[in-house]
């Protein structure tokens, strides 16, 4: 069994179906991307795991628990952290800042953005918040303000503020989209050293298949809402039914 087990999920929007009976299995600490065309129904999948949406029908455990009905907040507190398409930071706040505010929130159950003010006085939070900004190589960035960054520092810093709550699975919503290659191949290495150093699981949508193909080891390949293939990324690019699905390739 793995870490998240997605059992027979459907929804729909009135007439429309957004998926139908989705049967996915992710296992614990390995990297499963979920691919497709637009409309394929892979945000609304991502959706139904973090309690923004509600399943019609079916289940999703997560070691074990049903996430169904929880809030993003209760899931968040599950061990689950969602990266979103548009990086969620704090422009007018220093990357040192945006870094104290989860930490906050992780010790005391809320963000505080005005305990920023207090932080002479955090030295715990404080060299928590160093040992994080080292390990994604931001350090010497601290005081920079992230409205200024480039969008993979951005996603970088995204990233760092996410992994310090300590998640179990990490969710990543087309983490690359919109940056220059540089920033993407960044963002793959940095991936790869999140997942060879700690204990986590990551399930990744992504369009790049640059991206995919350099982290997956299990990709779904979803199409008008139904899983249509579930293999090794080796056995993905010449499948039949991939080929007609999704005419991505891996650059």
């Amino acid at each position: 069994m793995g870490i998240l087990e997605i059992k027979d999920v459907g929804k729909r929007f009135g007439g429309l179906k957004a998926l139908s009976d989705v049967n996915l299995s992710v296992q614990e600490n390995t990297c499963h991307a979920i691919i497709g065309p637009n409309g394929a129904g892979k945000s609304t999948l991502l959706n139904c795991l973090v309690g923004k949406l509600i399943p019609d029908t079916g289940s999703v455990m997560f070691q074990g628990q049903s996430v169904l009905g929880r809030s993003p907040h209760e899931i968040n507190q599950m061990g689950i952290s969602r990266v979103f398409q548009t990086p969620e930071i704090f422009g007018d706040l220093t990357v040192f800042e945006n870094m104290m505010i989860p930490l906050f929130a992780k010790r005391d159950g809320a963000y505080r953005l005005h305990a920023i003010e207090s932080v002479s006085n955090e030295r715990t939070l404080i060299e928590e918040a160093e040992k994080m900004l080292e390990e994604v190589n931001m350090l010497d960035k601290r005081h920079m303000h992230s409205a200024s960054m480039s969008r993979g520092d951005k996603r970088r810093l995204e990233m760092a503020m996410c992994l310090v709550q300590e998640p179990k699975l990490l969710l990543l919503d087309e983490p690359t989209a919109g940056m220059a290659r540089a920033d993407t191949n960044n963002t793959i290495d940095l991936l790869k050293q999140i997942k060879d150093e700690r204990d986590i699981t990551i399930a990744i949508i992504e369009h790049d298949m640059h991206v995919v193909f350099s982290l997956a080891d299990r990709i779904t390949v979803l199409a008008q809402g139904t899983p249509l293939v579930e293999d090794a990324p080796e056995n993905i690019k010449g499948h039949p039914k991939v080929q007609e699905a999704y005419l991505g390739e891996a650059h």
